[in-house]
């Protein structure tokens, strides 16, 4: 647990953050408040602390025989000025000549950036924190452009993250981080190059308005969620709506389309009826006239000799007698001749007409 003496300059509050984070070191607080050289190294993993980010410059002392692990970059001074810059691998130094001075680690480093309050364009009071990525890129800048770099960068960070939510409002800030986080990273890395840092990316972690702001926004919220309830609940009423009266509108359009469709079939069913009854009728026309034009044809040759016009005029004159007989049932108006009684004047008569026929009858042929 016992380290150099460099240890001995921690701050009091990581002192307490070990007693309180570690309840083994705990029960021997008064050790660590009263040994100088006390080491928090296994504790740094769980403070989220590292010797790059609170220790520069890192120095390694001189073995003659060295060993730059992978990843690294050594910096060797030869009485006092920069003689080269050691890759990874093993190398050989003169003790009391060369100097190692600078152990540069060259992987990307997540640096948290500490919440940082600001004033918004609408003028909001907000606390901003983010993460800050970065990596050496050139190990001479990074041992001789800044005391400690990884300082400046840090600083650099907060400042540039005040700025920029000075330049924003709070909508802004809170939906359009990736804005914001460009501008950010833009800014920091102008100044970082010469430092031989380059920055990765900057990502924000929290936004945090004050007390009387974040009232008012989750009343917003709820309102807002309400209203697009509403709005919801409206669109939904309107959908229904019109979905019934599309469905009524097509309803109607069925049910008059199928009664077009029932009165084209019956008025089409009705046509061949009549169609059918008439030439029905047509043909029972034309049978009774052939058959009666046949009976007339028929008679015309019977009547040809003198005794069938006499049984001719005999059949007429009883025709003509059922006739009186008749009208006589069915009316008690009767016309009669002026001679009813006369069978002579019925039968001359009759045979006008057996001889009236018998003259048309060689027309008719």
């Amino acid at each position: 647990f016992l380290v150099s003496s460099r240890d001995s300059s921690l701050p009091e509050k990581i002192m307490h953050a070990v007693i309180k984070y570690s309840p083994k070191l705990a029960l021997r607080s008064d050790l660590i408040r009263n040994s100088p050289f006390l080491a928090v190294r296994r504790c740094s993993s769980m403070l989220d602390f590292d010797d790059d980010l609170s220790h520069w410059p890192r120095a390694k002392s001189n073995t003659f025989l060295n060993v730059c692990p992978q990843g690294n970059k050594m910096i060797v001074e030869r009485l006092g000025k920069l003689d080269k810059i050691q890759e990874a691998g093993w190398f050989i130094a003169i003790p009391f000549i060369d100097n190692i001075s600078y152990v540069v680690d060259m992987r990307e480093k997540a640096l948290s950036i500490t919440p940082q309050s600001g004033i918004t364009k609408d003028n909001v009071q907000v606390r901003v924190s983010g993460n800050l990525y970065c990596q050496f890129v050139d190990a001479q800048k990074a041992a001789y452009g800044s005391k400690n770099p990884i300082y400046a960068v840090k600083q650099m960070a907060q400042s540039s993250m005040r700025a920029a939510i000075g330049e924003l409002e709070l909508d802004e800030i809170l939906h359009a981080r990736a804005k914001l986080n460009a501008i950010i990273r833009q800014t920091v890395q102008e100044s970082a190059s010469a430092w031989g840092v380059e920055i990765k990316r900057y990502e924000i972690t929290d936004v945090s308005p004050d007390k009387f702001i974040s009232e008012a926004m989750d009343q917003q919220a709820a309102a807002e969620r309400e209203r697009r309830k509403k709005v919801l609940e409206a669109e939904g009423d309107k959908r229904s709506a019109e979905l019934q009266s599309e469905g009524v509108k097509i309803r109607l359009k069925n049910e008059s389309e199928g009664t077009l469709i029932q009165i084209t079939n019956q008025a089409e069913a009705r046509k061949k009826q009549l169609m059918l009854e008439g030439e029905g009728e047509a043909s029972v026309i034309r049978m009774r006239a052939q058959a009666q034009a046949d009976a007339i044809k028929i008679i015309a040759e019977s009547l040809s000799s003198e005794t069938a016009r006499e049984a001719a005029t005999i059949a007429v004159a009883r025709e003509y007698i059922a006739m009186y007989g008749e009208m006589g049932k069915s009316s008690n108006t009767m016309i009669f001749s002026d001679k009813p009684a006369d069978m002579k004047v019925l039968m001359a008569q009759a045979s006008a007409i057996i001889k009236a026929t018998s003259d048309s009858q060689p027309t008719n042929a």
